[in-house]
């Protein structure tokens, strides 16, 4: 079956970084877009950036452009965030989540806390 499973997340002070990986099974990972999402306290989920199959195409919402950066490696089925910079604002539940047959997948997320 189709698994997803973020991991890296944790506290972190502003301006910090921290690296988010999102390993998969299930499913053919080299042919399917990825996407991280975030769900912020009080907040509806939002897409935090995406990338296209091949690695090629990446885009980000505009609240993280320049700071974040989604990446993936095929061989290891594994997806990553890198998030430089980090504002308490960034603080959230952050879920990978992928597309397979029509059907959404999603991890159970990781969270992340931007705090001094």
């Amino acid at each position: 079956q189709v698994q997803l499973v973020e991991s890296g997340g944790g506290l972190v002070q502003p301006g910090g970084s921290l690296r988010l990986s999102c390993a998969t099974s299930g499913f053919t990972f080299s042919s399917h877009t990825l996407r991280w999402h975030r769900r912020a306290p009080g907040k509806e989920r939002e897409l935090v950036a995406a990338i296209s199959s091949d690695g090629v195409n990446t885009n980000y919402a505009d609240s993280v452009k320049g700071r974040f950066t989604i990446s993936r490696d095929n061989a290891k089925n594994t997806m990553y965030l890198q998030m430089n910079s980090l504002k308490p604002e960034d603080t959230a539940v952050y879920y990978c989540g992928t597309v397979v047959r029509d059907l959404g997948y999603w991890g159970q997320g990781t969270q992340v806390t931007v705090a001094s």
